[in-house]
C-alpha cells in the first residue's frame, strides 16, 4: 500500500475513526484501525464489539493496499505532522509515515485477526444532523448513569410515519423531544422503537452535527447513520423505557412562566450554599420567583419576575443539578413550569408551545425548605 494525502485530512479521518476505538483490551487487534487504499480513495475504519466507524477520504493512490495498525498511536503521530503532504507506505512488516522532514515507522498488525466490519442496516429514511444533534443534546441529559440498570442508560429512539421521538430517563428526570423525518420511500412503515446508549447516540450527533443530512438504518440489533463518506453503527440496548404518555398528562395544573436565562444564573448563585442533595426552593406569588437555597445560617436567596396562571401562590422545590441540567437543554428565552404542587411532578417546556410536542422535561419536585 502506498498513498499520499493532506496532513490535515488524514488526521481528521484518522479522529473520527478511533473514536470507537476501547481503551484498553485484551485483544490488541480491537484497537486497531484498518487503512485501506484503492481508487483515488483512503478508507479508515475503526471497530470494537459495540460499534463501528468508517469513512472515506480523496488520496493520490500509486499502490493500493491494506495496512491494520494501533489506531491510537496512529493518531498521537498525525497530530503532530508538519502542515502539508504526507505520505504513507507498506514496508515490510510496517507502516510508514512521512511529512516534511518527520519519518515515522508503525508495526503492522495482522490482518486476518481484524474482526470483519458489520454491514450497514436497511436505510429507514433521513433527517437533519443539525436537529438531531441539537435533539440528542435535550435528552440526553435525563439518561441514567448506572450500569446495573443498562436499559435507563439508552435514549429512546422511536419513529412513526413522518416523526420521531427521542427520550432517555433516569426515573427522576424524564426528557422528551419530537422531530420532523423522512422515512425512505418503499422502506418498512411499520413503528419502530429501540434504546441507544446515550454516550454512543450522543458522541455521534455530535460528531455528525455539521454533516447537512443523516440518513438512518436500524435493524433488530444496530443502529446506523451514513452521511458525505462517513458511516457509523452502534449496538442496540435489550428492554424498553417506560412509557411518558401519563407522566406528561397532569391535568389540572399551574403555569408559571419566567424567563430562563435569568432563573439558569440564579439557581447557580443560590446553589452555592446547597450541600450534597439539598435543594432549590422556587416559591411562586402569581409576579414573581422567590428562590432560596440553605438551612440555618448558611443562605442565599434571589427573587426574579415570574407569571402564574391556574393556582394560588405555591411553593416547589428541586434538586439543583437535576433543574439546571433541564433549563440548559432548552434553547427558548422563556421557560414553562407546569406545576402540580409540592413534592408532585413538575413538566418544563418552551413557554411559546403549549407543552405539546417539541422539547419536555419533566422533574419531580422535593420536600419544600421549611
Amino acid at each position: 500500500m502506498e498513498l499520499r494525502i493532506d496532513s490535515g485530512v488524514l488526521t481528521e479521518a484518522v479522529a473520527w475513526a478511533a473514536r470507537v476505538l476501547p481503551a484498553r483490551s485484551p485483544l490488541p487487534v480491537l484497537g486497531g484501525l484498518l487503512l485501506t487504499a484503492a481508487d483515488g480513495r483512503l478508507t479508515v475504519l475503526g471497530l470494537d464489539h459495540e460499534a463501528s466507524a468508517r469513512i472515506e477520504v480523496a488520496a493520490d493512490v500509486p499502490g493500493a493496499g491494506r495496512a491494520l495498525v494501533l489506531g491510537r498511536r496512529l493518531l498521537d503521530i498525525c497530530k503532530v505532522l508538519p502542515p502539508g503532504p504526507v505520505e504513507c507506505a507498506v514496508e515490510g512488516a510496517r507502516l510508514s509515515v512521512t511529512g516534511g522532514d518527520a519519518r515515522f515507522g508503525l508495526s503492522l498488525l495482522p490482518l486476518d485477526d481484524h474482526p470483519a466490519p458489520p454491514a450497514l442496516p436497511a436505510r429507514r429514511g433521513e433527517v437533519s444532523a443539525a436537529a438531531f444533534a441539537t435533539a440528542v443534546g435535550q435528552v440526553a441529559v435525563a439518561a441514567g448513569r448506572d450500569d446495573a440498570l443498562p436499559v435507563l442508560t439508552g435514549v429512546r429512539l422511536a419513529l412513526d410515519g413522518t416523526t420521531m421521538t427521542l427520550a432517555a430517563t433516569d426515573r427522576y428526570r424524564y426528557a422528551v423531544r419530537d422531530l420532523e423525518w423522512r422515512p425512505e420511500p418503499g422502506a418498512a412503515a411499520e413503528p419502530l422503537d429501540v434504546v441507544v446508549p446515550a454516550r454512543r447516540l450522543t458522541e455521534i450527533a455530535r460528531s455528525l452535527a455539521g454533516s447537512g443530512t443523516l440518513r438512518l438504518a436500524l435493524d433488530g440489533g444496530s443502529l446506523g447513520f451514513e452521511s458525505a463518506g462517513l458511516r457509523t453503527t452502534t449496538r442496540l440496548l435489550d428492554g424498553r423505557l417506560p412509557r411518558h404518555d401519563k407522566l406528561f398528562a397532569l391535568g389540572e395544573h399551574a403555569l408559571a412562566v419566567t424567563e430562563r436565562a435569568p432563573l439558569v444564573a440564579a439557581v447557580k448563585r443560590v446553589a452555592v450554599v446547597a450541600e450534597g442533595d439539598s435543594p432549590v426552593q422556587l416559591a411562586f406569588d402569581g409576579t414573581t420567583v422567590h428562590l432560596q437555597a440553605g438551612y440555618e445560617d448558611d443562605v442565599a436567596s434571589q427573587r426574579l419576575p415570574a407569571t402564574m396562571s391556574g393556582a394560588a401562590p405555591m411553593t416547589v422545590a428541586f434538586n439543583p443539578g437535576y433543574l439546571l441540567d433541564a433549563l440548559g437543554s432548552f434553547e427558548a428565552d422563556e421557560i414553562g413550569l407546569r406545576l402540580l404542587g409540592p413534592g408532585q411532578r413538575a413538566l418544563l417546556t418552551d413557554a411559546t408551545d403549549g407543552g405539546e410536542g417539541g422539547h419536555r422535561h419533566l422533574l419531580m419536585s422535593v420536600k419544600p425548605l421549611l
